[in-house]
């Protein structure tokens, strides 16, 4: 799920065309949020120890959130670094108070 066109440029709001502010690179790509709501929720997401998946007799596919998230950072083995990038965007909140 990409909202903004240029994909190696920065995400962008996609109704005004803005830029978001709460995004950083990593090495498999851009980590982005809403506000600080939607960063929690990633976080608790890439932070659960078991992710279960939709039932055998569900139908249908359900566009979550966090369902919409890219594979990469749904993958265990990128779990410290999109944590990390989670940290970078929380530190950047902290050092813009002051």
């Amino acid at each position: 799920m990409a909202f903004h066109r240029d994909r190696y440029g920065p995400a962008t709001d996609p109704y005004f065309g803005l830029r978001l502010w709460l995004q950083t690179e990593t090495r498999h790509g851009r980590l982005w949020a809403y506000n600080v709501e939607h960063l929690a929720l990633i976080k608790r997401f890439v932070e659960a120890p078991l992710r279960e998946g939709i039932a055998w007799h569900d139908h249908g596919r359900k566009m979550t959130v966090v369902a919409r998230l890219p594979a990469w950072m749904q993958q265990a083995k990128n779990r410290d670094e999109v944590l990390r990038a989670i940290a970078r965007i929380h530190a950047s909140l902290l050092r813009s108070r002051f």
